[in-house]
């Protein structure tokens, strides 16, 4: 049976840093993926940016660290069996410093598989294979206050169109969500009569989200 989850005491962090990107020269194909990097320095539990040519599955994918040695270290998580041969790619450290508080909605939308048709003129009935998902985003109305950090964070990377990392965790040591996106964030304020002042935001998903069970 599914572990409901309720929108409460959900944490959303932003990247508020990012290290510079180390080189990587491999990604094994295996359950859990092994990435080789010389002397990558990481930790387990450390939050990496992904970008992969190649292996298309893990560019811009964000990622948690484990089984490290000294020149390679594991995707936590992520079953690159099946994944195309990766050919070249980076890896940069995040850091999830900023806290978004403010939200009040969270409305998903996109990701949505187109098919195609591989109806042959042979068939009596039409068949098809999924193609490739819609562009997914995450609309959020926020409480409208110039003064909070996550807000103004949100704008400053909305107005230099920056890719950033960020994470949902449902409760206290909870399920994780991590994905990168671009940001939108006016903070255009809105509402009606004697209602509360809000604004949107909306982060555009790049690549796939990860998750993790604590």
């Amino acid at each position: 049976m599914a572990n409901a989850k309720v929108w409460k005491n959900v944490a959303v962090a932003m990247e508020s840093a990012r290290a510079a990107a180390k080189t990587i020269t491999a990604v094994t194909k295996a359950t859990t993926g092994v990435a080789s990097s010389t002397a990558h320095g990481y930790a387990n539990g450390d939050i990496l940016i992904l970008t992969a040519q190649g292996m298309f599955q893990i560019d811009q994918r964000v990622v948690r660290v484990a089984g490290v040695a000294a020149d390679t270290f594991q995707l936590e998580g992520i079953d690159t069996t099946g994944f195309e041969t990766f050919v070249s790619g980076t890896a940069a450290k995040l850091t999830m410093g900023t806290s978004i508080t403010t939200a009040t909605t969270v409305n998903p939308s996109g990701g949505d598989f187109d098919f195609i048709d591989t109806t042959t003129i042979h068939a009596a009935q039409r068949s098809q294979i999924p193609g490739l998902p819609s562009a997914a985003t995450f609309g959020m109305d926020h409480i409208h206050d110039v003064s909070d950090a996550g807000l103004l964070a949100m704008k400053t990377a909305s107005d230099a169109q920056q890719k950033k990392a960020f994470v949902f965790t449902f409760g206290q040591g909870g399920q994780k969500m991590y994905f990168a996106g671009y940001v939108g964030a006016s903070l255009l304020p809105g509402g009606q009569s004697q209602g509360l002042v809000t604004t949107t935001t909306a982060i555009t998903m790049e690549g796939v989200a990860t998750y993790y069970a604590s």
